[in-house]
């Protein structure tokens, strides 16, 4: 494998003094272009990855003088916006700005601005009390004035953030604030553990771009397409982080392994199709994630019918549930994660693998036989001998399409095509676009991934009024009475244990649900490692279970970060 980089695409770091710390000013020039040849370009396309050959690169700490208290980042994803009630910090911790409570690295909840918080018997009205050592970078003090303008923002942008069915945020006085529902909701603390507190005095159209928090960090700067400058904020009440200095530069994953190589970034995000690399002066961190990749299979006959915007419903093949299942059981999940993901990666059986809402019971051995049982018996045979079962004269067919340029997803779309023949099912692996897929996916199998640190994904995947919009969540069209008689308790129970009991029902109660047990909507395969490069002596702390999403989620624990060396 070998990599080269002109003198036009250099990143250049200058260190200076900036009222007092150390700051980093990364420069990535805008032509970085990495141009990779790969030698197992050929087994990639076969659904099998080898492993790469070390090339000599300079360690660390010849390429890069070490500053102990900053860190430089590279990942491929770059918000679209530094404001929460936008979107910012969705499904993680904004580090910019500080939440009520915040979720700690096994999923539970513990206080951050809320000193106590207060459920009604009735499950409609939540009572926070906040501290008063809380500041803005700009001076003024965290109130709860602050927190009522925040959530009733985010209810009227009608985002990424869900408070549909927040009736009214209301501050009592400067330290206590009134929450009222128009329904008991057991996601909420899940909702507010990624909603950032934003100051009210100081919120305007552009606060996206020039944020200003309570959070461990403050954003210095941010250059569009090139890089994001935080410092660490003195006056942040939890702490001051060891880290006082972070660059974030956006750079695709080949080209943050140049960087790497070059030892010019402390942490690149990466991909299991890389992970095996050997760097002198770094090691890879393979971080458990819920970030999954699987089949998503129309469940509809088509019959010309159309959504809204004009796209064909159904697909004849996978509308019958045996298809369906038997490709589930048919799929060797562990060779998968193995053979086209250098095995950094594990089975998936559900769209929550190892959240504390996750039903056990939907694992599924691999059972080829059993899967040519249930075609055969659904009336499946192969007639004319070309290994391809038929029933009525329909050829058991069909594509799977996946994000062009994507990897991984070609990577697990081919190796499990390859041995779902084996049963007799041929699926044709195509790469497209995603303005092709979202017109495609209600008619064709999508390469599809999820996974979230919210149980409302459940809800938003499977929930009958969901199906078939244009919003990728239930393109597959399932709708089922009595899953979304589970959904709608899980959704209302004023318990945790109340919730997960039947966030778990509604994926198998036994008869029926989600999972490839059941209706078999979803054919889930593997959940992913995040790969990440870390340069020798650095610690990322521990990092909770990663959600679905590319580089963001690596730094929500950033304060936990040190130099052990």
């Amino acid at each position: 494998m070998q990599y080269t980089l002109s003198r036009e695409q250099d990143i250049c770091f200058d260190f200076k003094k900036e009222e007092g710390f150390v700051m980093i000013q990364v420069k990535v020039r805008r032509l970085v272009s990495c141009f990779l040849v790969i030698a197992m370009a050929a087994g990639l396309a076969g659904c099998g990855v080898q492993k790469a050959a070390t090339a000599p690169s300079p360690s660390g700490t010849e390429a890069k003088a070490i500053n102990k208290d900053s860190v430089v980042i590279a990942i491929e994803s770059e918000p679209e916006t530094l404001d929460p009630t936008k979107g910012w910090g969705h499904g993680n911790a904004p580090i910019i700005q500080s939440t009520l409570v915040k979720y700690t690295a096994d999923l539970t909840f513990e206080k951050d601005l809320a000193t106590d918080y207060h459920l009604s018997e009735d499950g409609l009205t939540w009572t926070f009390r906040l501290r008063e050592d809380a500041w803005f970078t700009d001076g003024e003090q965290v109130t709860a004035s602050d927190v009522a303008f925040t959530l009733e923002t985010a209810k009227a942008a009608k985002g990424a953030v869900d408070l549909t069915y927040m009736e009214s945020a209301v501050a009592q006085d400067d330290t206590t604030v009134m929450i009222t529902l128009s329904k008991p909701t057991s996601i909420f603390l899940n909702t507010l553990a990624s909603i950032g507190i934003v100051p009210e005095h100081a919120y305007s159209e552009d606060y996206g771009r020039n944020p200003i928090g309570s959070g461990p960090y403050q954003l210095v700067e941010w250059i569009p397409q090139e890089q994001l400058i935080l410092a660490v904020n003195k006056e942040y009440y939890g702490g001051i982080p060891e880290i006082k200095n972070v660059a974030i530069v956006f750079m695709t994953e080949d080209a943050a392994l140049a960087a790497v190589r070059s030892g010019q970034v402390d942490v690149a995000y990466s991909s299991a199709t890389l992970g095996t690399t050997a760097i002198d002066g770094y090691h890879v961190e393979a971080i458990a994630s819920a970030d999954n990749r699987g089949f998503t299979l129309p469940m509809l006959p088509a019959e010309g019918k159309t959504t809204e915007q004009g796209a064909s419903i159904g697909n004849n093949v996978t509308c019958h549930k045996e298809i369906r299942k038997a490709i589930a059981y048919a799929i060797d999940r562990q060779l998968v994660a193995e053979v086209a993901l250098n095995g950094f990666a594990r089975p998936a059986y559900s769209e929550n693998d190892g959240m504390p809402w996750n039903n056990q019971e939907v694992a599924i051995e691999t059972d080829v036989e059993y899967a040519k049982q249930l075609l055969a018996e659904a009336g499946w045979a192969d007639t004319d001998g070309d290994g391809i079962v038929e029933k009525n004269g329909l050829t058991a067919e069909f594509t799977c399409i996946y994000p062009s340029g994507d990897s991984v997803r070609q990577a697990v779309a081919m190796a499990a095509a390859e041995q779902i023949k084996e049963i007799g099912i041929r699926i044709l692996v195509e790469g497209t676009s995603w303005d092709d897929i979202m017109q495609r996916m209600f008619s064709e199998a999508v390469m599809m991934g999820w996974g979230s640190a919210n149980p409302n994904e459940t809800y938003y995947l499977y929930h009958s009024g969901g199906a078939l919009l244009d919003d990728f969540y239930n393109p597959e069209g399932y709708q089922n009475t009595i899953t979304d008689g589970y959904l709608h308790a899980a959704m209302e129970a004023l318990t945790t244990e109340e919730a997960n009991r039947n966030w778990q029902l509604a994926q198998w109660d036994g008869t029926t649900g989600t999972a490839m047990r059941g209706e078999c909507p979803w054919v889930w395969i593997v959940n992913l490692d995040h790969v990440t490069f870390v340069r020798d002596g650095l610690s990322i702390g521990k990092q909770p279970i990663h959600p679905h999403g590319h580089g963001l989620p690596l730094i929500q624990n950033l304060q936990e970060w040190r130099w052990m060396e």
